[in-house]
């Protein structure tokens, strides 16, 4: 069987990043760990690799980073004390994921660009195709985003880049993909070009790549040979703009709800989207926010 051929077994996740958007709260806590309602930021997105059949997470990490492998691990004396104190909802909530996922980890070094920081994870992905999430992008969805875009790379057996249609404003802000009139089925197109961050009157379309990728392991050598930018970064964009000249690359348009919790407004309105989808509060929290346009220094219960 062919690399190509294979499923999806590895999921990379870049997370060795200052996170100085959040700066005081990110100098010692990593930004990925920020509380969504009640787990981290990067948790939602390896709940939704599990949930789309991938049980094997590579971290990208940096100095300081080592408790999202500690997060990930079996908490023995946490859990020794929740048992004896017959705490079982909250002990299966911290066993659930220790138990049904495989965690490695690999250090970048220093932040040298999405496309250093998949590079770097090479030896551990081998030659075979593999997702890639930012955990900025957290995405609800009822089918787990990853495995829309699973679904796609096992129809057209080549890199599918996650996108989302913005707001023609806002295209400056991402990279935007150019796509060709193949008919490939909703949402599924061809890719013929990407551009970094265009302007307005220059994008070639409204196409946002987001934070999920599923490459295969041709794209190693492809930023091996990409060179870093005047940053100094070597940009996964421009990797697979190399690789977009031997082998087709598609797009998947992702069915969900996506919150950008790299900037305190994204995180914000995420933090208030898990809350509402909560059940157990939800009513509380609504009824909460509804006061807030009552005059400073209303006693609100």
């Amino acid at each position: 069987m062919s690399a190509m051929e294979r499923s999806i077994r590895k999921v990379v996740f870049p997370a060795a990043g200052l996170g100085t958007r959040f700066l005081p709260g990110t100098k010692v806590l990593p930004k990925e760990m920020l509380v969504l309602v009640d787990r981290p930021i990067i948790q939602y997105g390896v709940e939704e690799a599990l949930q789309s059949g991938i049980e094997n997470v590579i971290l990208v990490t940096g100095r300081g980073k080592s408790i999202m492998e500690d997060h990930f691990d079996v908490a023995y004396e946490l859990e020794a004390v929740l048992q004896r104190r017959g705490k079982a909802d909250e002990l299966e909530e911290v066993r659930r994921l220790s138990t049904k996922i495989n965690v490695a980890a690999v250090r970048q070094g220093e932040p040298l660009g999405l496309g250093h920081a998949v590079l770097v994870a090479r030896h551990l992905v081998g030659d075979e195709p593999f997702a890639v999430v930012l955990t900025d992008d957290v995405i609800d969805a009822a089918r787990p985003a990853l495995r829309q875009m699973m679904d796609v790379f096992e129809r057209v057996g080549g890199p599918v880049i996650a996108v989302e249609r913005v707001p023609v404003e806002d295209v400056s802000s991402y990279g935007i993909v150019a796509i060709d009139d193949t008919d490939l089925g909703p949402g599924v197109h061809r890719i013929v070009d990407l551009v970094e961050k265009p302007k307005r009157e220059d994008a070639p379309s409204n196409l946002a790549i987001i934070g999920r990728y599923i490459l295969t392991p041709d794209i190693f050598p492809a930023l091996q040979q990409t060179a870093s930018d005047r940053t100094g970064e070597i940009q996964l964009t421009n990797g697979m703009k190399r690789l977009l000249e031997h082998r087709p690359l598609y797009a998947c348009e992702i069915t969900g709800v996506r919150h950008d919790t790299g900037n305190k407004l994204g995180f914000l309105k995420a933090t208030a989207y898990f809350a509402l989808r909560r059940p157990e509060f939800a009513d509380a929290f609504r009824r909460y926010l509804d006061t807030l346009d009552k005059p400073l220094g209303t006693t609100t219960r």
